[in-house]
Formats: structure tokens, sequence, C-alpha cells
């Protein structure tokens, strides 16, 4: 009988443990939080391998992990976020197609308690309430960088093109204005500029096949805003017989570090995409959890060339 009592008072004491242990991380958030990635267009690499990124870090640290593809169209994008509202994703990360664009869908999620992390690429500033938080570079300063570059190596002066990235997109805004008032008044002239519609190596082609019949042996330099981009210049160039053009981009892909290897390419602006994914999550979890964070998380380039290459691990995308 004794023996009965015993059996029964533990049963009770360890299912009184079970359920106060369900409750504790009932209370802790056990259940992963939903997670999206919405990158501007997967077939972009550096966007394509940052969602991997996402998928693999997130995953590390218990997030429930989704990637919407962006397709390069502002509207695909934005609906992308309504839905993501519709299934109560927790947080967004949004690499917009159009900074603009993007805005009315990100006002209208953030009101309904998702957290945005705009990623790669912010928005304007007038329009920062719409948003929670940004991870990234400073893409003036990928500017500022080429600039330097044009400079150093032009000190009397040059002619020289520049092929911006996406048209509307922030990046593409911020190292536009922040190559063209790092030049002012150093003997760099910009005969040409025009971007693309998309982060499209063939666009970029395009672009410089037209600068070649127009301005032909006047150019001296190319400042593209990314490395593929950069692949289609060398291609044009190429074509055209046209060689020794000093060629700066932005990203530090493997086409960037192949080309600067080369000898193709004379810098390369690197960013870390595995390390703004990393911040990016971290700052995520702060906001859910609503602990203090850094609404402004800026992640530091570096300047690759042929001299330095060599002290830089090879990128994996």
């Amino acid at each position: 009988m004794k023996k009965i009592l015993f059996t029964g008072l533990v049963t009770v004491i360890m299912a009184a443990l079970f359920v106060t242990g369900c409750q504790k991380k009932a209370d802790s958030g056990d259940k992963p939080y939903r997670i999206a990635y919405l990158p501007g267009d997967m077939a972009n690499e550096s966007q394509a391998y940052s969602a991997k990124q996402f998928q693999k870090l997130g995953s590390a640290m218990g997030f429930e992990v989704q990637i919407l593809d962006g397709r390069a169209d502002a509207q695909v994008q934005a609906q992308a976020v309504n839905n993501c509202v519709a299934q109560k994703f927790d947080a967004i990360f949004v690499n917009p197609n159009d900074i603009n664009g993007i805005v009315p869908s990100l006002t209208a999620a953030k009101k309904a308690g998702v957290i945005i992390g705009m990623f790669s690429s912010d928005l304007p500033a007038n329009f920062a309430d719409s948003r929670d938080f940004f991870v990234g570079v400073n893409d003036n300063m990928a500017g500022e960088t080429a600039a330097q570059s044009f400079i150093n190596q032009f000190p009397n002066g040059a002619n020289i093109v520049e092929i911006g990235g996406q048209a509307g997109h922030d990046a593409a805004i911020k190292r536009h204005d922040g190559f063209n008032a790092a030049i002012q008044g150093t003997g760099i002239k910009v005969l040409d500029y025009k971007a693309p519609n998309a982060w499209s190596t063939s666009e970029a082609m395009s672009i410089m096949e037209d600068m070649i019949a127009k301005y032909g042996s006047q150019i001296q330099g190319v400042f593209c805003h990314w490395d593929n981009g950069a692949t289609g210049v060398i291609e044009a160039a190429k074509a055209a017989g046209i060689s020794n053009l000093f060629i700066v981009a932005v990203d530090g892909c493997r086409a960037g570090f192949d080309q600067v290897k080369a000898g193709d390419q004379s810098n390369t602006i690197m960013q870390n995409f595995a390390t703004q994914v990393e911040r990016s999550l971290e700052v995520a979890l702060k906001a859910i959890k609503k602990e203090p964070f850094d609404v402004i998380n800026l992640v530091p380039l570096d300047d690759v060339n042929k001299t330095n290459i060599d002290s830089f691990e090879y990128p994996e995308w």
C-alpha cells in the first residue's frame, strides 16, 4: 500500500514538473520566430548568396526562415510584404527593388506589428519611420572609396564614364552621390552616366557599348557600381579593342576578385554579406524581444586591388 502511494506521489510530482517545464519553454519563446528575407531579385548573385546565409544562420539561431523572391519587380516585392503580414511573420528583411515604391507596404507591415529590417539597401531618410533598422555598408563611402582610386591613379585628371547600379536602388543612388561628391574639383571628369533597369551584366555591357560608340578613346576609366556589371564592361571593351582601362567596381564577389587577379579590373570595393546577415538576425531578435538595439548598423568596406588581394579570403559568391 505504501509503495502504491509513493509511486502515485512521484507520478504527481513528475507531472507537475513537466507542466512547469512546458510553461517555462512557452514563456521563453520556445516556438521559433518566423522571419522572411525578401531579396529584390534572386538572379542577383549577392542577393542569392545573402538568402543562403539567412537560411543557414537563421536556422542555426532557431528562426523559421522563408525566402520570397522580388523578381526585380517592385510590385511583386510589395505583394510579398503584404503576404508576410497576412501570414503573421515576426520579422522581415527587405532589399528593395524601389526604395520609394516599397514604402506603403512596409508602413502597413510595421503598423501590423512586423519588425522591418532593411538589408543592404535603406529607405530614404524621410521614410525612416517605415522600418525598424538598417544593416549594410555605407554606400556613400563605397562611392567615395572608388573616387579615391581614380584620384590616386590620375592625379592630373582623366575622362571616365560611370555605369550605375539598378535605377532607383538605394545602393546605386548613394554610390553615385558619394563618388561624384568626392571627385569635385579633382580633374576627374565623368563624360556620361547611365543606370540599368536591373543589376544585369548584359545591360551593363550594352551601356558600355553605347558609351564606347559615343566617346571612343576619350574614355580612360570606368566606375561601375558592381563587379558583375564590370564583367560586361570588360567584355564590351575587349570586343572594341580597347585595353588599359582603369575599372573600379563595388561588391568584392568572386567575379570581382577574378577580374582584379587577371588585371582586367583595377579595384573592387568589398562588402561582407555574411556579416551583414548575422548582424541583421541579431538586431531582429532584440527587436522582437523588445530589447534595445541599434537602428543603423554599418559593416566596414575593404578596398581590394592586385597588391593586397592575397590578404583577403576568396569570396564564396
